[in-house]
């Protein structure tokens, strides 16, 4: 049944598909197999950055601020959202500004990589790339803004729960559950 449903995606598929949630949910990882599976290119948003600045994430938020970093990355997602179908993963705090957000609802299917906090810390606690961790109590920090996220990761099109193992055939059927329901 999976192949076609990836047949039945990528017929009715007429725009990107962005993911979006937290630091440590999975974006990148499953945003890279969701991509091959249904051959399309896959865009990290925070990759993009760093390949035009020339520096890491973490070299722009001390070199510049989080507000520099910010701009820089509400024009890359904008111009990413002007691509044919893609797939795109967001950075965690991408989805809180009002503009990025209303734009990925408009412009392309948003699904949220949901975890709780527990498996979020597991996945992040020993990454040295993740400046806004680079506090006295990071895990705090962490639930802190996973508190102030997550009713703005409602909004999405689709929520997937990525606190145990998900699989691809998981985000496969969520999609292709969305598209069929004429959601789009």
């Amino acid at each position: 049944m999976l192949g076609s449903d990836i047949e039945q995606i990528k017929l009715k598929l007429s725009k990107p598909i962005a993911l979006v949630g937290m630091m440590g949910a999975g974006k990148s990882h499953i945003g890279s197999a969701l991509s091959q599976s249904l051959d399309l290119e896959f865009f990290d948003s925070d990759k993009e950055i760093e390949d035009k600045a020339g520096q890491s994430v973490a070299d722009i938020f001390e070199n510049f601020g989080e507000t520099k970093f910010r701009d820089a990355e509400q024009n890359t997602i904008l111009e990413l959202l002007g691509r044919k179908p893609c797939v795109i993963a967001t950075g965690g705090g991408a989805f809180v500004n009002d503009e990025i957000r209303a734009a990925l609802l408009d412009k392309a299917i948003v699904i949220w990589l949901d975890a709780d906090i527990d498996t979020l810390w597991q996945r992040v606690q020993k990454s040295k790339v993740r400046p806004l961790l680079h506090t006295e109590d990071p895990r705090a920090r962490l639930q802190t803004l996973l508190e102030q996220r997550n009713p703005l990761y409602g909004q999405a099109h689709i929520h997937i729960d990525t606190s145990g193992q998900t699989r691809q055939p998981d985000v496969i059927k969520a999609l292709y559950e969305f598209l069929n329901a004429d959601n789009v």
